[in-house]
């Protein structure tokens, strides 16, 4: 079922592989052919989950509760300001293997270029830098937890 050189089991297999793994993205790259399928909707959605996780619980509290929520969206805001993102899709783990050390804690002072953390994806550790020096003050994940593209890992103050 080859059209124009694009084999279209191959990209139908690659999104019956997106379904199955809940993933919003996969790229296949053979040759000079590479093939990328993505959903864009579960894209849209963590891009807003990212931007603002707070607001989202913000309509819930009573009336009386109201100046709480207020003071929490600074705070976000400035979460997401100095959230360093995951720079793709992929598992997000706090340490070289299981039973080492996390490379980071809340309160530790941290140089641009160290190691925060590594995201296991297709198979190869990525490590993710600090893009700058500062106090890590949050760690956004889980360790072992799928991470999507641009969400917040770790906020450095």
């Amino acid at each position: 079922m080859k059209k124009n050189g694009v084999d279209q089991q191959l990209i139908r297999d690659l999104a019956g592989i997106l379904n199955d793994t809940q993933l919003t993205e996969i790229e296949v790259e053979e040759g000079d052919l590479r093939i990328r399928v993505s959903r864009q909707n579960s894209v849209q959605a963590s891009q807003m989950v990212a931007a603002a996780p707070q607001p989202a619980a913000a309509p819930a509290p009573a009336p009386a509760a109201a100046p709480a929520p207020a003071a929490e969206k600074p705070a976000a805001a400035d979460k997401s300001k100095n959230a360093v993102p995951s720079p793709m899709v992929g598992t997000a783990y706090r340490a070289s293997s299981p039973g080492a050390a996390p490379y980071v804690e809340v309160g530790q002072t941290v140089k641009e270029g160290q190691t925060l953390l590594i995201i296991e994806a297709m198979k190869t550790m990525n490590q993710v830098p600090s893009p700058r020096s500062g106090t890590v003050t949050a760690i956004l994940f889980e360790d072992a937890q799928p991470v999507e593209f641009g969400e917040p890992l770790v906020v450095i103050e």
